[in-house]
């Protein structure tokens, strides 16, 4: 299954993620099919290929939580945002 996500870039403390799609049980840092932009969150800039992203939900690409809602504040997407990390249980929750 094909799956958008983003990709670690950067020195230490210094991060930018490029946007890649490419196979979900593969490595990050392996060989990934396509670029298709980048992210610098330390500036609150970035670049998609509008129609590269697209063309790969179209063809069946999947995107992580994160990259969804990237998406969605770009402008490319539409709909709400995911919740990206999972809520912790209360002391109630778990007896």
């Amino acid at each position: 299954m094909l799956m958008i996500r983003l990709q670690r870039r950067g020195k230490k403390h210094q991060a930018h993620y490029r946007l890649v799609v490419g196979e979900k049980r593969s490595k990050l840092r392996g060989k990934q099919l396509e670029d298709l932009g980048w992210y610098n969150p330390h500036e609150n800039k970035q670049s998609f290929l509008k129609e590269r992203v697209l063309y790969w939900l179209k063809t069946g690409a999947k995107t992580s939580p994160t990259v969804n809602n990237l998406l969605i504040t770009a402008g490319i997407l539409s709909g709400e945002k995911l919740p990206v990390h999972k809520k912790a249980k209360s002391k109630e929750e778990k007896k």
